[in-house]
């Protein structure tokens, strides 16, 4: 990535701002199964995520999420949350990517939907 892309385009990843507060202040905590690193300071006051791709917070695995927005202490690296055999496995949102889910009717699927009652019919004068 070059300079100026660091500077001005921050959907795409770290800003130069960004890294060089990580390089100076942080320590990396862990890294999740999609190459999202999670950073925090020594001092345990802030933490962060540097995206493996563009930045996109749904990318935040839960149990990462929960140790990011303090609900947990420990990261999952030293105190992984136990899976229930009735939780499926997680995935990002896909919305917006080829992935999304698009039902029968959707104008994406290339579908038309059934008539239903409370369709809009135009008012005609004989009826």
């Amino acid at each position: 990535m070059g300079l100026l892309s660091m500077l001005f385009t921050w959907w795409r990843g770290p800003t130069l701002g960004t890294a060089m507060f990580t390089r100076s202040k942080g320590r990396e905590v862990g890294r999740d199964g999609f190459g999202n690193v999670y950073y925090e300071t020594a001092d345990g006051s802030r933490r962060w995520v540097i995206y493996a791709g563009e930045n996109d917070s749904s990318q935040v695995p839960p149990e990462w999420h929960l140790w990011l927005h303090r609900t947990r202490r420990d990261p999952p690296t030293t105190a992984p949350l136990t899976v229930r055999p009735w939780e499926r496995a997680w995935r990002p949102n896909p919305t917006g990517t080829p992935f999304a889910e698009r039902p029968a009717g959707a104008l994406e699927a290339g579908g038309r939907r059934a008539p239903a009652k409370a369709d809009y019919r135009a008012w005609t004068p004989e009826g």
